[in-house]
């Protein structure tokens, strides 16, 4: 005689703890789902809501200068550790998991035009240059904390106003912008190399992280001028419509880089192609002040003086989100963090302002389930990301009235010319 009998597996229906759901047991044959399409959009409608909903970006602010931000730099190897410099020459070392300044002094007198970080001392030093036309290195973290007396570890006098600083990804080398390129030696205190290429002042310049010896530098021409440490002189120009204030190289592809203009746009150039950008990234309505590049290259940030902070991805035209307070004033510097979790951005009003890189993102342990359930919520928005309705939901940004009238303006200007 046969019995038929039901056997379950108590790991199917039993909870792991009291305050645990209930499961229930289901039969995911499509047969028996017919609406799975219908019911999929729905979830997806919700899923970008929420989204919309629980996007908070803003993370905590950084308070203590007497003056304007207008210079930042990361700590090459701790995510928590970020160096600032004002317009009035103090420079304060940030612990960003505490949100206090661990260490401040005078360095300068005036502004601090850079800061860079080495990246072969474990980032136990940092080099400043300023209006007073002096190069100074630091320590991170100085013995006498807190105290306006605080010694640089060495100090060279530049023969002109110096601009920016870059140092050499691996290397020993670092340059310096002003009236020409110079690249100078961690050992030495006369530059190695001297650049000029018929222009009055450059006024960035931006090692690239995985070609160490190739640089580029932003001039008072409109142009572009790249160098590499290995030959005697400039290797390329371009030549832009206006001026650019940045260059960022992507730190996955070297070939590629972007730079900030002061048209409201940011190109992004083939280092093999440097006809013509690949992409023009548009949105913002006043001259773009800074660019910084994701750890993971697909992205990158951008600041400008219309007091915005913008995120695109490296494919697209649009900026993806967009970050604004009615506080925050003109934007000079930002920096994403090496966990590409957050981005700090510096302004004229005196703040450092820590945001989430991900506005939605939920910070902190997440249980496996509510793991499961956000990644399942992702692929759903993915999914159904060129419907009608979830695309407008996803792409609505509320901005301040004067970014919306120059936006309206800007594209008035823009089917004008289409017109013609």
């Amino acid at each position: 005689m046969k019995v038929k009998v039901i056997s379950r597996n108590p790991d199917e229906y039993l909870r792991a703890t009291k305050r645990d759901i209930y499961k229930v047991p289901r039969n995911f044959d499509p047969v028996l789902h017919p609406f799975e399409g219908p019911r999929e959009y729905t979830r997806a409608l919700n899923a970008v809501k929420l989204e919309r909903i629980f996007a908070k970006p803003f993370v905590g602010n950084l308070d203590g200068h007497r003056e304007g931000v207008c210079s930042l730099a990361k700590h090459p190897k701790r995510v928590s550790i970020l160096v600032s410099g004002a317009y009035d020459g103090e420079v304060r070392v940030w612990d960003i998991a505490r949100r206090v300044s661990t260490a401040s002094w005078q360095a300068h007198n005036g502004w601090v035009r850079g800061i860079c970080f080495s990246p072969t001392e474990e980032g136990d030093c940092f080099w400043t240059v300023g209006d007073d036309a002096t190069i100074k290195v630091w320590n991170t973290s100085p013995k006498d904390e807190m105290n306006n007396d605080v010694r640089p570890l060495n100090t060279i006098i530049s023969k002109s106003v110096l601009t920016s600083v870059s140092h050499q990804w691996g290397g020993k080398l670092y340059a310096t912008s002003g009236d020409c390129c110079q690249v100078w030696d961690e050992t030495r205190d006369e530059p190695l190399q001297s650049h000029s290429w018929g222009v009055d002042s450059l006024y960035s310049v931006s090692f690239n992280p995985v070609q160490t010896n190739v640089l580029g530098a932003c001039a008072s021409d409109r142009s572009m001028i790249f160098y590499d440490v290995r030959m005697s002189g400039p290797i390329r120009k371009v030549i832009m419509q206006l001026r650019s204030n940045k260059i960022a190289w992507n730190p996955m592809e070297p070939f590629v880089f972007t730079c900030a203009s002061e048209d409201y746009n940011l190109y992004s150039f083939d280092a093999r192609s440097l006809g013509q950008p690949f992409n023009v990234h548009m949105d913002h309505t006043s001259a773009v002040t800074d660019v910084d590049y994701s750890p993971t290259g697909k992205e990158f940030i951008s600041g400008s003086y219309d007091k915005t902070v913008r995120f695109f991805e490296l494919d697209k035209g649009h900026s993806r989100d967009v970050y604004h307070t009615k506080r925050m004033q003109r934007l000079t510097c930002v920096a994403w963090s090496l966990d590409a979790k957050f981005v700090a951005t510096a302004s004229d009003e005196m703040n450092i302002r820590i945001w989430k890189a991900r506005a939605a993102e939920k910070l902190g342990n997440l249980k496996p389930r509510e793991k499961r359930a956000l990644e399942y919520a992702a692929a759903l928005r993915e999914k159904f990301a060129f419907h009608p309705q979830i695309k407008r939901i996803a792409r609505h940004r509320q901005v301040p009235k004067h970014i919306y009238n120059a936006q309206k303006e800007m594209r008035a200007i823009k089917d004008k010319m289409s017109r013609k």
